[in-house]
């Protein structure tokens, strides 16, 4: 469990003494005041996540303490201290938000089972806002699945680095699985039980760019109805995934890289430096190189990035991956939508093969997800895919059809290689039965010169 920073606050030297001891011996980092003044003023400079606070003090009362900090600091969690004859002040404590309380005397077991519930209890809290953020961000795919050689080498090279906190720069065209690929890296690295925290750099507006990022103080400008976490703080022992790294403005480029080498930050507003350990994984389908070398990426922020770098290939170069990516959404969304559709044909499956995909993984996951809805039978058809054809109200284009330019191609291939089937099924890049039943569909027949003899290969 991660060690917290308390704040001890007593006006007895003994009791403070004591609890600062325990705390310190549990790998805690403890510091103390001796009134509710004196704490105002420590918590103005130093943050804090836990206060043990006495209820009981001379001058400022606990209480008011306690108000004072849920007021101008929500995120510290405080419990509160106190003597038996104090039990309703301590109840009274609870409706203001104290997260509980100890009656004195008590031991060091007592005192560490409730700091280790709170910290629990904190690590939940964070976690499941960020669940609840991914949840409501996140892709339709939830898997990196592939057998082609190019992925392959992307998971060799995610196992290389799943012991190491490198920075990874991950680049490639829109689609292509990065923040997958990202999340693969954080669950298998050190700080896979730590949160995972997404930004993505271009979406969100620039003017609020620095408090997503660093949080903020209450008030620090007008939309700032309470103290906030960023992203930043959040990600503290987790990973931070920088989407679309490349739409980030100058100004905020030259904060994250300050950042970025010593991990300290402030909140919009605050004057209290906050420290994070987070490991960062950058993507962008931008060419970061060429942003430099037009002055509109930092070349430091590139460099400091640029530690592991690998790119995510389009899905037009690694086609034999399709089959298991459409299986794998033909699950997902058959179940999602509570539908009865059990396969995709031969030919439908030929259709995905051939075409292109310039929107990559997530286009033929939206292709998948319409076609079984679509669907009228157990059995995907071409007829339900929404695979692209030219506009016919685009005079630029001529107005051919997909599958005219495919028999065409077949056709001249088939004459080329002398209908060698193995020959030109090599040249199409499909396998044998593929080509048959290409042949068929399209009711292709020798011409001329090879119209004798019988099919070879």
């Amino acid at each position: 469990m991660e060690p917290a920073k308390i704040l001890v606050v007593d006006d007895e030297l003994i009791i403070r003494e004591s609890l600062s001891g325990w705390l310190q011996r549990d790998g805690h980092r403890v510091e103390s005041a001796a009134s509710g003044e004196a704490t105002l003023a420590i918590l103005k400079t130093r943050h804090f996540d836990i206060i043990l606070l006495d209820i009981q003090m001379d001058g400022m009362s606990g209480m008011d303490v306690l108000k004072h900090v849920k007021e101008d600091y929500p995120d510290i969690d405080v419990i509160m201290v106190t003597a038996f004859g104090s039990i309703p002040s301590a109840v009274q404590a609870m409706k203001y938000h104290a997260f509980d309380y100890l009656l004195k005397p008590f031991d060091p077991t007592e005192l560490g089972v409730v700091i280790d519930k709170l910290i629990e209890h904190r690590s939940r809290k964070d976690e499941n806002l960020f669940l609840k953020e991914e949840y409501q961000q996140r892709t339709r795919f939830e898997s990196m699945i592939g057998q082609s050689g190019a992925m392959q080498e992307i998971f060799n090279l995610i196992e290389d680095i799943s012991d190491t906190d490198a920075t990874v720069l991950i680049t490639g065209e829109t689609g292509t699985g990065k923040g997958l690929a990202a999340k693969a890296i954080h669950s298998s690295s050190p700080n896979r039980n730590g949160p995972f925290v997404s930004v993505n750099c271009g979406a969100i507006p620039h003017h609020i760019m620095e408090s997503e990022l660093f949080g903020h103080q209450k008030g620090a400008f007008t939309d700032a109805k309470e103290t906030r976490k960023g992203r930043l703080e959040m990600a503290s022992g987790g990973t931070l995934f920088l989407d679309e790294i490349g739409e980030i403005s100058m100004r905020m480029q030259i904060d994250l890289l300050e950042v970025l080498e010593d991990r300290i930050f402030y909140k919009v507003g605050g004057t209290q430096s906050i420290t994070a350990s987070f490991r960062v994984v950058a993507a962008t389908n931008a060419d970061l190189e060429e942003a430099v070398r037009q002055k509109t990426f930092r070349e430091d922020l590139f460099y400091r990035l640029n530690v592991i770098t690998f790119s995510m290939p389009p899905l037009r170069e690694r086609k034999e991956d399709i089959p298991l990516l459409a299986e794998h959404f033909l699950a997902k969304f058959t179940q999602e939508v509570n539908r009865e559709v059990k396969r995709i044909n031969r030919d439908a499956m030929d259709e995905l093969m051939l075409h292109e995909w310039p929107g990559n993984i997530r286009e033929l996951s939206n292709a998948i997800e319409r076609a079984v809805v679509i669907c009228k039978s157990s059995t995907i058809g071409v007829e339900d895919l929404p695979i692209s054809k030219p506009d016919p109200q685009d005079h630029k284009t001529p107005h051919i059809a997909l599958k005219d330019v495919e028999q065409d191609h077949i056709g001249k291939v088939l004459q080329a290689t002398h209908w060698n089937i193995s020959r030109a099924a090599q040249l199409l890049g499909v396998d044998r039965s593929t080509l048959y039943n290409k042949i068929k569909r399209y009711g292709l027949k020798r011409t001329g010169g090879d119209h004798t003899g019988t099919l070879s290969g």
